[in-house]
């Protein structure tokens, strides 16, 4: 195992340290929170753990299920006791770009839908600023393309169709949109940045997640940094 792997790991054994008894939990997607599942399955069978989950993607959904995770839904329980999800970026400020699994909207769903956000990434993530390293994914409904990608050039981004691997074409999300992966350089005022995006017609959410993480683990090579909001 590299030490990023590694690492991703040790932060999401301290993420799941915050779910108790009886805790619906927000389930999130990715490599990183994949760990957590995992993790989280292993306290079920082991120690009695007693945890519903509400999965943000269909990956997640079926890692939980696989882990003997019993699922629920937002329906069911609007309101989670914590949710767990990885990050492409975090600042100092913990504002995120997510979205790189393609899960962005549901993802911001679920965290909006929790008490407390537990993000789980190694330290590689941690930026100056938003977009340094990672483009903004928006997804837009498909009927809508054109018009929001000319939108987007408005604002002074570069978007681009997201293209399957394995696949011909454009990956469609599990709402059944589109992706655009948008560069916009390092970002001065994500919640501008966001509310612009917004106001375009056609997109249906973007991955700038700003005021919702709670506590920000970060793996190191060797060790763990926590940041709180």
């Amino acid at each position: 195992m590299s030490w990023r792997e590694d690492a991703k790991k040790r932060v999401a054994l301290q993420a799941v340290k915050h779910v108790k008894d009886d805790f619906v939990v927000g389930l999130g997607s990715g490599s990183t929170a994949a760990y957590a599942i995992q993790e989280l399955g292993r306290l079920i069978k082991q120690d009695g753990l007693q945890v519903m989950g509400v999965p943000s993607s269909s990956q997640a959904m079926m890692l939980a299920v696989n882990a003997g995770i019993q699922l629920t839904t937002l329906d069911e329980h609007p309101t989670l006791d914590l949710a767990i999800d990885g990050a492409d970026e975090v600042d100092k400020a913990l504002n995120m770009i997510k979205g790189g699994g393609g899960a962005l909207t549901r993802e911001k769903i679920v965290a909006s839908a929790a008490k407390q956000v537990v993000i789980v990434a190694d330290e590689k993530k941690l930026v100056p600023k938003l977009g340094s390293t990672f483009k903004v994914p928006v997804e837009v409904l498909g009927f809508a393309l054109a018009t929001v990608s000319a939108g987007i050039k408005e604002l002074g981004g570069k978007p681009v169709l997201r293209e399957g691997k394995g696949k011909v074409g454009a990956v469609v999300t599990d709402n059944g949109n589109y992706i655009v992966d948008v560069d916009f350089g390092p970002i001065d005022s994500p919640e501008e940045l966001n509310l612009g995006l917004k106001f375009i017609p056609g997109v249906i959410e973007t991955g700038l997640f700003m005021n919702i993480a709670d506590i920000v683990y970060l793996g190191k090579q060797d060790g763990v940094i926590k940041l709180e909001r």
